[in-house]
């Protein structure tokens, strides 16, 4: 057994028009980042026209998870490579006004293949859960994945 298998390392193989390429990436479960905002009017729901509210927005708070959880993979990634979100599954089960401190959470739980697993929440400044959920992202080439993107030219 190599040492990337034994300590759990994600190795991920791909195939791409009938030939392999591996793209190594040495990254173990549990490597987190926290990033902390301050809530201003522009992320409120009555802001980005989700609600008629003035609290953080539901698509705010998903997209500081997404966020995060890039930024873990981030630091990791081969050149030419990123990673992009898949799914991403948030409970949002309380409000924060502008002003509020917010910090998001994203920890790398699981490995599968390309596909990488993240816990997301959020907590207030009083250290009171906002939201959690999971952001799976995959690993991928940039220019084949632009290249296939919706209005690219062919």
């Amino acid at each position: 057994m190599s040492n990337s298998e034994r300590s759990g390392a994600a190795k991920v193989v791909v195939g791409r028009r009938g030939l392999p390429y591996r793209t190594q990436v040495h990254i173990e479960p549990g490597a987190q980042a926290r990033e902390q905002r301050i809530v201003n009017e522009s992320d409120t729901a009555c802001s980005v026209g989700t609600g008629d509210v003035p609290v953080l927005a539901t698509s705010q708070l998903f997209a500081w998870c997404e966020q995060a959880s890039f930024e873990v993979l981030a630091r990791y990634v081969p050149e030419g490579s990123t990673s992009v979100a898949m799914r991403v599954q948030i409970d949002h089960i309380r409000a924060a006004s502008p002003g509020c401190t917010v910090t998001t959470i994203a920890t790398l739980e699981r490995v599968e293949g390309r596909r990488y697993v993240f816990v997301v929440s959020a907590i207030d400044d009083q250290n009171q859960e906002l939201a959690s959920g999971r952001v799976v992202r995959v690993l991928v080439e940039v220019q084949p994945f632009l290249a296939k993107a919706c209005g690219s030219p062919q």
